[in-house]
């Protein structure tokens, strides 16, 4: 069955990780995507682990697309990329800020060839302001963004989120921005320029750290496993792993205190709403703690379930990747590479009834559609 951007035609040029992953998220929906690589290649296409030399990662997110080989160094390839243009519906490029209009296919260059065009842009920090210029990782844009600030135990170092919260973040905000362009070229019949960076796509996840501030004037400080607007809701040790509990609600609250066998938390004058239980929430857990310790995971989880309460084990990704929901939901997609052979990667997470979208190919192999992307275009002429 077609997805739902089966008539679309997108440019990827981007590398690593934000911009590919936006290309990749179009591409499952059923989008043409044509990789536009350097001779030299992606270069995630260096990133371990390897499988018969082809890099796990590139494969992960560059699935469901066609690779084509250009040096924009060279007029004839310039000219190439811009005869694609013509009849393309977007351009997805993770250039610094100025380097497009360096190389002559700028967005001034590529709206005037095809005024219908969406030119979608992923930088460090933005197309405009006093960082504009500079490169960024998402490590960097971790840290500058507050989310390493918040992120870890309230004692000792700053935390990395050890995925790469930033590049994949800002790879969606695109794709997003990119359909509601193509939304608005529906009543307007132009293209438009869309934009976003790591910076803005890590800082838009403050949603409480941000309320936080804004209210009180003050700095969010790092509170560990704990929530800044409920409580309890976290990670709790017992006798033969971790479990995590959501019992804000008082609903669940007041049946988690019976569960444990603590009435006398409801009577707690600390504990009596959630609020109060979010300023107590220190003592609350170690209540909780020495309760929840003395039995396994698996007792508490179905007890928990009979009573309504969210909760779930702590899972590493061979559990995850096993896990009934996840195969159920068909997150997990096998491929078969020309290299490879079987390659398995993540399914498809937005599911549309009519239009699905899915994993219908791997990742191209350098350069391995030039030859056919371009004769074809020929034959156009």
């Amino acid at each position: 069955m077609p997805g739902a951007l089966d008539h679309l035609l997108v440019l990827d040029l981007t590398s690593h990780l934000s911009g590919p992953y936006c290309a990749m998220m179009l591409a499952d929906h059923g989008a043409d995507v044509i990789k536009i690589e350097p001779p030299a290649g992606d270069s995630a296409r260096n990133m371990p682990p390897f499988v018969n030399g082809e890099s796990a990662p590139f494969m992960t997110w560059n699935r469901n697309k066609r690779s084509v080989v250009m040096d924009f160094k060279k007029q004839a390839d310039r000219m190439a990329f811009l005869q694609l243009v013509d009849k393309a519906d977007v351009v997805v490029e993770n250039y610094r800020p100025g380097v497009m209009d360096r190389l002559g296919i700028g967005w001034d260059v590529l709206h005037a060839r095809n005024p219908r065009l969406i030119l979608a842009s992923i930088s460090g920090f933005g197309q405009t302001g006093p960082y504009s210029s500079r490169g960024g990782f998402d490590l960097i844009t971790q840290a500058m963004s507050g989310l390493m600030s918040t992120n870890g135990p309230a004692d000792g170092p700053p935390f990395r989120l050890p995925i790469a919260i930033s590049d994949v973040t800002a790879g969606m905000f695109l794709a997003f921005g990119v359909m509601t362009a193509l939304e608005a070229r529906h009543r307007t019949g132009e293209g438009q320029r869309v934009e976003t960076s790591l910076f803005e796509a890590a800082t838009s996840l403050a949603v409480y750290e941000s309320a936080h501030y804004f209210a009180t004037g003050t700095r969010p400080e790092r509170i560990g496993q704990a929530h800044r607007g409920s409580a309890p809701y976290q990670c709790f040790q017992t006798a033969d792993g971790y479990i995590t509990l959501g019992a804000s609600q008082q609903k669940f609250f007041e049946g988690l205190a019976k569960l444990v066998e603590l009435p006398s938390l409801l009577e707690d004058e600390r504990f009596r709403t959630n609020a109060l239980r979010v300023q107590n929430n220190d003592a609350l857990v170690a209540l909780l703690q020495a309760k929840i310790a003395g039995k396994p995971s698996a007792f508490w989880l179905a007890e928990l379930e009979k009573l309504g309460i969210p909760a779930g084990p702590v899972q590493s990704y061979d559990e995850v990747f096993n896990d009934p929901q996840i195969l159920a939901r068909d997150m997990v997609a096998e491929t078969r590479h020309p290299v490879t052979g079987p390659f398995k990667t993540m399914g498809v997470p937005v599911k549309l009834s009519a239009t699905p979208g899915a994993v219908r190919g791997p990742a191209p192999r350098l350069g391995e559609h030039t030859d056919a992307i371009l004769n074809q275009r020929e034959a156009a002429e």
